[in-house]
């Protein structure tokens, strides 16, 4: 099993919370960690046909089996019925880690969460491996194409499974189960030709008229589905920072799949090799970036402090984190393995608006080396530490 940095604080909030839910999108290593952190709780499936059946018809006496052990209950979002009952028993018994709860479905799962055990649940959300997860096991890419051909999900690097299969199958779970019991897209061939457009919009700003209008689908349902998405932790959008230096800057967010295997996938990209020289490349190793900042933060319980900034008349950062409550740090993220000084053009426009300093700065790029500049750090995509200090 691939050590995740999750387990760290799953088990400080076990210690706090009488209960703890771990949240992340299908596939991601949910089940297998709870099960490795607490391998004495008893642990149920409520996918298993007659335990689901048992918790609903009887959701006290199936409880009461636990009251004493405590338990893992994976997708508990199945049993809707079962929080208000649990609710009780964590109140009764007011045990740190009793109950630890898992789902892929985190819309059902934060809701039930939301109306019956509000201030009695820790929250983990765990996304696919990372980068940093993967080095520590030994396990490095030959090239980080090789990391946008076939993504982060565990099962990729446990099996033999060819990436192709996997994303296949993973998407056809994901519309016929999840979306089917939700109810809330009817026409499964129009939302799949939706993650299609996403797809090939990873990393660029959302313009909602223009998606909707090549789906075929209004404009609100395009917000509607996107929010689905983000909800389910397939994609996730990046806000503009609101600090605008007397310019105007763009409002809508942009767009990032958590696992930049999936959208190679869903674009039609057949292999590692073949990136090289897509125009989605750029894109892609964007969100392979972003994401990994994004894991490092959600991996020990904090939310998102990432933004990104652009002007009027095209000025950007890739991305602004908050650090600290008040310092904004920029990092330029280039797909090159051959650094030139156009790589800092962008961060030397923003320190001049901004009063930022070059020792605040960075450019994260395909390369290796990492080097300070003069107009700021320049850093390899696999040695992230230097921008990771600033996310804690």
């Amino acid at each position: 099993m691939i050590k995740r940095e999750a387990e760290k604080k799953l088990r400080e909030l076990a210690r706090g919370f009488p209960a703890v839910s771990v949240i992340g999108p299908r596939q991601s290593g949910k089940t297998t960690l709870v099960r490795e952190v607490f391998p004495k709780k008893p642990y149920v499936l409520l996918e298993d046909p007659d335990t689901r059946a048992f918790a609903e018809e009887d959701p006290r006496g199936f409880l009461a089996q636990y009251e004493r052990t405590g338990a893992i209950l994976d997708e508990v979002q199945r049993v809707p019925a079962l929080f208000s009952y649990l609710q009780g028993v964590l109140d009764t018994h007011n045990k740190p880690g009793h109950f630890i709860l898992t789902g892929s479905q985190n819309f059902l799962l934060m809701e039930s969460i939301s109306q019956s055990l509000a201030g009695r649940v820790g929250i983990v959300r765990l996304l696919p491996l990372s980068m940093r997860e993967l080095h520590r096991e030994g396990i490095p890419a030959r090239h980080y194409e090789d990391y946008l051909y076939t993504g982060f999900f565990p099962r990729l690097y446990n099996s033999t499974i060819e990436p192709a299969d996997f994303y296949s199958s993973y998407i056809q779970t994901y519309l016929e189960r999840d979306l089917h019991q939700l109810k809330q897209v009817q026409n499964l061939s129009a939302f799949q030709n939706f993650l299609k457009m996403c797809a090939f919009r990873n990393g660029q700003v959302v313009n909602y008229s223009s998606l909707a209008q090549d789906c075929g689908i209004t404009h609100n349902t395009a917000k509607e589905w996107l929010s689905l998405l983000e909800t389910s932790s397939i994609i996730v959008r990046i806000r503009p920072h609101h600090k605008n230096f007397n310019k105007r800057l763009i409002k809508m967010p942009k767009l990032y799949f958590t696992d930049p295997g999936l959208a190679a996938h869903l674009a039609g990209i057949p292999d590692g090799d073949t990136i090289r020289y897509h125009s989605l490349k750029g894109g892609l190793f964007e969100s392979l970036i972003i994401t990994e900042f994004l894991k490092y933060r959600f991996n020990n319980g904090k939310e998102s402090n990432l933004y990104f900034w652009r002007d009027q008349h095209g000025h950007e950062i890739d991305c602004l984190i908050e650090s600290g409550g008040k310092d904004l740090i920029p990092v330029e993220i280039k797909s090159g393995r051959t650094a030139n000084n156009d790589y800092f053009k962008e961060i030397g426009y923003w320190n001049t608006l901004s009063g930022n300093t070059p020792e605040q700065s960075f450019v994260v790029y395909g390369g290796d080396l990492s080097q300070q500049r003069s107009a700021g750090h320049l850093v390899g995509y696999a040695h992230l530490d230097p921008v990771l200090k600033f996310l804690a």
